[in-house]
């Protein structure tokens, strides 16, 4: 564990190299049985009802009726999840060619929301976890080891990868003062003959 700012960070988000690798994963975070969905921060649900209009026409017959049922997301205040389909797939998942991607990332690319996708997605791997301060967690799944591959071949880290989610969160002054402790942390300690 390192600390920037304020924020701990899992030590093993350090080095490790990550980039999503969907052709092979297949959107398999968008997708894990369960009876919830994304975790959602309070303040998300507002942009969720936003978007939802502007995102339905990306969404399969399965989601919307989902939704009908059990709404966009549940849960009590601060502790809100996306809906899912059955007890699996989110039901903001936009199916293309196979593979299942967000429905917010989507109308976000196409310049039709501002508001990109719930933050935990952006973050994943990459999980916050509250005890009186933030605490970036990474957590491996076997759904991502794709990914892993991915970054290790193309020299990716994974804090790099996830800067635009990061920054979002944090600021620029604290990913820049992130990528100062990595740099540091790189530089092998001289030793003493």
């Amino acid at each position: 564990m390192f600390v920037v700012g304020d924020i701990a960070v899992d030590g093993a988000a350090q080095d490790l190299r990550f980039a999503c690798d969907l052709r092979r994963c297949r959107g398999a975070c968008c997708t894990w049985p369960g009876d919830r969905g994304a975790p959602l921060r309070d303040d998300e649900l507002t942009e969720i009802d936003n978007a939802f209009p502007l995102v339905r026409k990306y969404l399969s017959q399965k989601s919307l009726e989902a939704i009908a049922l059990n709404g966009l997301y549940e849960g009590p205040e601060g502790n809100h999840a996306t809906t899912c389909v059955g007890n699996s797939e989110c039901v903001f998942v936009a199916w293309e060619n196979g593979i299942a991607k967000c429905a917010f990332e989507k109308a976000y690319q196409a310049g039709e929301i501002a508001w990109r996708k719930p933050l935990s997605c952006h973050l994943f791997p990459l999980q916050v976890v509250d005890f009186g301060g933030d605490i970036l967690r990474y957590r491996r799944i076997a759904e991502c080891d794709p990914a892993l591959l991915r970054g290790n071949r193309e020299g990716i880290r994974l804090l790099e990868f996830l800067k635009d989610a990061l920054v979002r969160v944090y600021g620029e002054e604290w990913y820049r003062r992130l990528e100062a402790v990595i740099a540091q942390e790189a530089v092998p300690e001289k030793v003493d003959d």
